[in-house]
């Protein structure tokens, strides 16, 4: 299946240099944005995702795409022994050090700087995998989650949690409306980057959703893959076990 590019700033650099650059231009403003415009639902959707994980009792998680953390400390309800949350953004992973620390979590939680399509971990490493809102910035899809799949162990669980474009009335009009017009608006105003919060509806239009998403996961041989709608479809929860 053939996919549109969609890049932030649309320059000569690739994708992945692009969304490097808009994570650390907008990194200060990058938490108080992320609840304020999502109303503060993105933290009931990482609950569930959390809870998708629960039943393979992960020791060693994942975390890609990590951003300032937020999945990763989710990820401590698990009661793992190791949570390592990795970033193409540094500016993105200062802001999640800086939280790790003041939280006194950070023996538990680490972040480092890493290219999702290149993993620096050895096979089966992980028993357990989550990614938020994520997987849509990989420059090669299909690159990043067959290196997902490489460091998980057999048996272990991904789950990912990425945005959707709802189907029912009126939740798809309203929520359309929101994300082309309100969302890059107070985006702009407030992180002062024109094109990242443009960038979030153009991605999400242009990503394999639903059924198109999980036949790729069973593709490159996700087991008993599943998809779950939340709130209304405006997001899914993915979860395939290798």
């Amino acid at each position: 299946m053939s996919e549109k590019t969609v890049k932030p700033y649309n320059s000569e650099k690739s994708k992945k240099e692009e969304v490097e650059q808009m994570f650390d231009n907008i990194s200060a403003k990058y938490d108080f944005l992320n609840h304020f415009l999502s109303l503060g639902i993105d933290k009931i959707w990482r609950r569930k995702a959390v809870k998708a994980l629960r039943s393979t009792k992960p020791k060693r998680i994942l975390d890609i795409a990590t951003g300032t953390g937020d999945f990763a400390i989710a990820n401590l309800k698990l009661d793992p022994k190791e949570v390592v949350g990795i970033d193409i953004s540094n500016g993105m992973l200062e802001v999640g050090r800086q939280k790790m620390v003041k939280r006194k979590i950070d023996h538990i939680i680490s972040m480092k700087q890493a290219d999702s399509e290149m993993l620096p971990f050895e096979d089966g490493y992980f028993d357990g995998l989550t990614v938020g809102f994520g997987v849509r910035n990989f420059e090669n899809l299909e690159k990043g989650l067959s290196e997902m799949l490489r460091v998980l162990r057999p048996g272990g669980k991904a789950v990912i949690l990425e945005f959707s474009k709802p189907k029912i009335f009126p939740i798809k009009q309203a929520f359309g409306f929101y994300s082309k017009y309100i969302i890059p608006t107070l985006g702009k105003n407030i992180s002062k980057d024109e094109k990242a919060y443009a960038y979030l509806p153009e991605s999400v239009a242009a990503f394999p959703e639903g059924k198109d998403f999980t036949d790729i996961l069973s593709k490159l041989n996700y087991k008993q893959v599943t998809a779950s709608p939340v709130s209304g479809g405006i997001a899914t929860i993915y979860t395939g076990i290798k």
